[in-house]
């Protein structure tokens, strides 16, 4: 299918790159007339009277007519004889430029052939502009060919002549039954917009009898080709990006209302869009994420910004972190050293959509705080207008109710439709929450069918992100333990780990920690999926331990289902091993935690490695883990950790090489040996010392320690 690019070209006569049309049609060859020839044919065969397209009908007709006349000329300049490097420039001329025109006509064919009914009718008038464009340029070629100079049959040049006097007369012509059916079917767009649903007969003469729209198959078919219109939308061509959208939602509830739900095959697998969204919070991405880009993180705090402003020196700092730098006092920017001309704090609204976007990709939740422009979705979300709205609210009440009351099938169909529709957009989750969706889904939890389970569960996952509909799971009597079933017996392994991103969506919410831990098994699912799933489970059990694990008053749950085992093997496993880090770490700050981590086999020694070899972040999550450790555990935790081989060289260079998160962090912990010293341990002879380490490395320690701990 020729792509959009290439068409926004013909339509405004750009010469579109050099690998969209083929090189110069090389006239010394002997075949260059074949070439012509065949392409005139393909043009002609490609698109034969029976295909040609409703909307463009008298545009290609005429086209058609006029290429069967030019090769009836190029057969005439063949039969004339003599080779065509001894033919004049005016005929060369001729040959090369009626070559490139042609093939622009071809390319036109064949992304009309290549569209949807509901492109074509929205183009329509571009598509006429582009054919009368070629037109006139077709007019200025024949022009320089000199019929007069050749020896041509005298029908030919009967045919030639009336061919220039029909293109000089003719005038751009623009269907208008295809212009009417254009504004019927914005006039469906301006009634969602006014907030009222079209009638199912007119939906139904319009795009079944008008478009021929028929079946499940066409109008997905539909869906598809605007949603990737969507996507390739680079503000080039018209309608825009919103009403596209719109047109895509008007499209998915006419195709829930027209067409029945059985007539789809819900199998899993079957969408294109079947990827499941897995976020975590900023909170969690700032203490377990390997790398986060340095232009997005605070000067200050070091963490992703959540609201860059910049400030009056010109630089960027995270509102929070630089709000509290000017209350404490200070009139300087942090970075410069420069004395701020005013307090004034400006949004870096480029900065945040930039984080946004790199947010979105990598599966954090982005705290927008109500601004719009700054939204984790994409963009087309972010601009949806009301007619897309409303139309997704009809299309999701829809879907409830073959929830509801549906057949199998069409409960799976509703299901995965749901779970599609919910990927993207705070209003798609908003509606379908307020539609019903979250009772149907958990009871379709515990189906015997895969495919409806994991669709029901990754629906709720989705959904989960919306603050309102966490309150409705865990309100609803019954989810949150069909939530942990599913996480436990799941049948499906996407099913068990998206039940798993679930309950960490859920534990954003600082109340809900709490519940999570005490509903029965959950803590002990979470820790059978990190040892015995696979990279992304054991990826996503850990991600909501962490969450679980900054409520105080769910260690004891979670020592009590036996997790240390588990994350001190999970510390050998590449991807996961500074996630496990932040569990433990964040365990560590209980007294309990800490104790139970000290006396687990190898844990110390893990850590101690991930200090040792691991990545500058995987550094920072360990000898944190391990200053917890060391700081909540007693004198029993830190004899065991200084009987650690490669501890105290480990922690040497990293005072010196670490980053400085890790720095803070590993002379926090020097400090915190030190302090503990008694009579049975002996500082200065594992070469602890102060002076020591002062006389070795000054300006490091003294920065380190100077700075709080974080």
């Amino acid at each position: 299918m020729t792509s959009a690019a290439i068409f926004t070209c013909l339509r405004r006569r750009i010469s579109p790159s050099m690998m969209t049309f083929p090189a110069s049609l090389d006239l010394t060859d002997d075949v260059a007339f074949g070439c012509l020839r065949e392409l005139c044919a393909e043009i002609i065969s490609s698109f034969s009277w029976a295909s040609v397209p409703s909307f463009q009908g008298n545009n290609s007709r005429c086209l058609i007519g006029r290429i069967e006349v030019l090769s009836l000329l190029l057969d005439s300049l063949e039969d004339c004889g003599g080779p065509l490097k001894e033919a004049s420039s005016s005929i060369l001329l001729f040959l090369k430029e009626i070559h490139m025109l042609l093939y622009r006509y071809k390319v036109l064919i064949d992304y009309m052939k290549g569209s949807s009914s509901l492109w074509l009718l929205l183009q329509n008038s571009s598509i006429s502009c582009c054919f009368h464009h070629m037109n006139q340029e077709m007019v200025a070629i024949l022009d320089v060919l000199p019929l007069d100079e050749i020896n041509l049959p005298k029908d030919v040049k009967e045919q030639m002549e009336l061919l220039r006097k029909q293109l000089r007369k003719s005038k751009l012509f623009v269907d208008k039954h295809a212009d009417m059916l254009r504004l019927k079917l914005y006039s469906f767009l301006d009634d969602f917009e006014s907030g009222i649903i079209p009638p199912k007969d007119k939906l139904y003469a319009f795009f079944v009898e008008k478009l021929g729209i028929y079946n499940v198959e066409t109008c997905r078919a539909e869906i598809e080709f605007l949603k990737e219109q969507i996507v390739n939308d680079d503000g080039d061509i018209e309608p825009a990006a919103s009403v596209l959208d719109g047109m895509v939602a008007l499209m998915l509830y006419t195709r829930f209302l027209l067409f029945r739900f059985e007539d789809e095959d819900g199998e899993l697998g079957m969408s294109k869009d079947n990827t499941k969204i897995d976020f975590i919070s900023v909170e969690t991405a700032n203490t377990t994420y390997a790398s986060l880009p340095k232009d997005f993180c605070c000067p200050v705090s070091l963490d992703l910004m959540q609201d860059p402003v910049t400030v009056s020196t010109g630089q960027t700092y995270d509102r929070a972190s630089i709000t509290k730098w000017m209350e404490d006092g200070n009139l300087s920017c942090p970075k410069t050293g420069q004395v701020l001309a005013h307090t004034q704090l400006v949004p870096n609204r480029a900065l945040r959509n930039l984080i946004s976007q790199w947010c979105m990709a990598n599966g954090i939740l982005y705290d927008t705080k109500g601004n719009a422009d700054c939204s984790p979705e994409n963009s087309v979300a972010s601009k949806r207008s009301k007619a897309a709205a409303v139309a997704t609210k009809a299309t999701a009440s829809l879907l409830v109710q073959q929830l509801e009351y549906g057949t199998l099938q069409a409960k799976r169909v509703a299901a995965k439709e749901i779970r599609l529709l919910s990927r993207i957009g705070k209003e798609n989750r908003a509606s379908i929450g307020q539609a019903g969706a979250i009772p149907s889904l958990s009871k379709l939890l515990s189906s015997a069918d895969a495919s409806t389970q994991e669709n029901s569960i990754t629906a709720l996952l989705n959904l989960s992100i919306h603050d309102m509909n966490k309150r409705i799971i865990m309100d609803l009597e019954g989810c949150l333990c069909s939530i942990v079933e599913v996480l436990s017996n799941g049948q499906t392994t996407d099913a068990r780990e998206n039940a798993a991103a679930t309950l960490f969506s859920l534990s954003v919410v600082h109340d809900y920690k709490r519940v999570i831990a005490e509903e029965n098994g959950a803590i002990s699912a979470l820790i059978g999926l990190l040892r015995n799933g696979t990279p992304r489970g054991k990826h996503d059990a850990l991600t909501a331990l962490f969450n679980l694990s900054t409520h105080p008053k769910n260690c004891t749950r979670i020592l009590e289902s036996e997790a240390i085992p588990a994350l001190v093997t999970a510390l050998g496993f590449e991807g996961v091993s500074e996630d496990a880090a932040s569990v433990l770490s964040m365990i560590s700050k209980q007294p309990m935690g800490a104790e139970a981590v000290a006396k687990e086999d190898s844990a110390i020694a893990r850590l101690t490695e991930i200090v040792q070899c691991g990545t500058p972040r995987g550094k920072e999550k360990a000898v944190s883990a391990l200053l917890e450790v060391c700081r909540n555990g007693g004198i029993a935790a830190m004899e065991r950790a200084l009987k650690v081989p490669f501890l105290v060289s480990s922690l040497h260079r990293l005072l010196c090489n670490g980053t400085k998160r890790a720095k803070r962090k590993a002379a926090s912990l020097v400090r915190t040996i030190h302090r503990g010293q008694c009579s049975s341990f002996e500082l200065s002879s594992a070469g602890f010392g102060y002076a020591t380490l002062e006389t070795a490395f000054p300006s490091e320690v003294s920065f380190a320690i100077s700075v709080p701990v974080l």
